[in-house]
């Protein structure tokens, strides 16, 4: 029949050997799946993101893409909900004394489930306005025992200064009050397993970092990190935020799409043990990966060194230092000054 293109996929004593197989013809890829006794085969492209259906696993009756975890029934073609009503194309197989074949030409056309685009993904456009800036807040500190934070603080008062001084727009972010997915490492799996946006941010409705990606990608010209030193490194929370921002560098690299430009990043570290600059270090090589630029003083550090790990009097000195505000206003004025050169304001 013209609607019909066999194909021979080989013996099927050897065939039999695998429940799940990933197999290549020409450009196309079949999901081969042999259970129950019986064979089937669907599209080895995932709907989601294009992920490689047949070397993932079975659930059941389910191939599971082992990209990010898309659930297709083995025979129909039929997505798992929440996606039920997403279907890939099917291909009718058959034995021919002791070989399998199948037809290349799919029984039904690919379906994918409506949803309206998300929002991460619409088109970067700056909106008319005053500097804008993010102030980021990484310090993972309890809100039922509620203590100072010296890292936050001294971020409350740049920012204050920027309101107010430099008739800047601002915002703060507690990260600690975001409850987001840590980051799956989809990239370690396949390079375009990572996704922009974020993929928990697509198929998670209860992850909150779009809060995070919104600030950095749509709305700041300058964003302002704020991190206390735990054990010479930044806090949990800038690393857990940091492994998730990687889709944004994975967009520059693959595809040349660079989502951060002309954006300003400046940071403020506190701790009390030594090891600013190491951090400091860290941070500005990360965010310069992702698009970020700095001014001349990038970072505003205060320890009091290894052998002070009194709370109460680093506390009072950032409570009372005079020099630290001055700093911290500089650190804001220098980034300000950059942003407004970036954007011509």
């Amino acid at each position: 029949m013209k609607n019909e293109r066999w194909f021979d996929l080989g013996p099927v004593k050897e065939l039999k050997k695998h429940t799940l197989q990933h197999i290549i013809i020409g450009k196309m890829p079949i999901a081969l799946v042999y259970k129950n006794g019986e064979f089937s085969a669907a599209s080895g492209e995932c709907n989601h993101e294009k992920g490689p259906l047949g070397k993932g696993h079975m659930e059941g009756d389910y191939i599971v893409c082992p990209w990010h975890g898309w659930h297709y029934h083995r025979k129909t073609g039929h997505s798992k909900p929440p996606h039920d009503v997403a279907c890939l194309p099917r291909h009718s197989v058959k034995e021919k004394g002791s070989h399998l074949f199948v037809n290349l030409r799919p029984q039904n056309r690919r379906a994918y489930f409506p949803h309206p685009p998300h929002p991460l993904a619409r088109k970067i456009v700056r909106k008319p306005g005053p500097i804008r800036i993010a102030g980021i807040s990484t310090t993972p500190m309890d809100e039922v025992l509620k203590r100072y934070s010296t890292s936050e603080r001294l971020l409350e008062t740049a920012l204050a200064h920027a309101r107010t001084k430099l008739k800047a727009e601002t915002k703060l972010i507690k990260l600690r009050n975001l409850k987001f997915n840590h980051c799956g490492g989809f990239y370690s799996i396949d390079e375009k397993a990572c996704t922009w946006p974020c993929t928990y941010s697509q198929i998670d409705e209860k992850d909150k970092l779009g809060e995070v990606y919104e600030a950095l990608v749509f709305w700041a010209d300058i964003i302002l990190i704020a991190t206390p030193i735990r054990w010479g490194s930044a806090s949990s929370l800038y690393y857990k935020m940091a492994e998730r921002l990687n889709c944004i560098e994975n967009q520059a690299m693959l595809y040349d799409k660079k989502l951060i430009k002309n954006k300003v990043a400046a940071f403020i570290i506190t701790g009390g043990q030594d090891n600013v600059q190491a951090v400091a270090g860290q941070m500005m090589t990360f965010f310069s990966q992702l698009g970020f630029l700095f001014p001349r003083d990038p970072f505003v550090g205060h320890s009091r060194g290894w052998a002070a790990e009194d709370m109460d009097n680093n506390i009072k000195y950032v409570r009372s230092s005079n020099e630290l505000r001055v700093e911290i206003n500089r650190l804001v004025e220098g980034a300000v000054e950059m942003s407004r050169s970036l954007l011509k304001k």
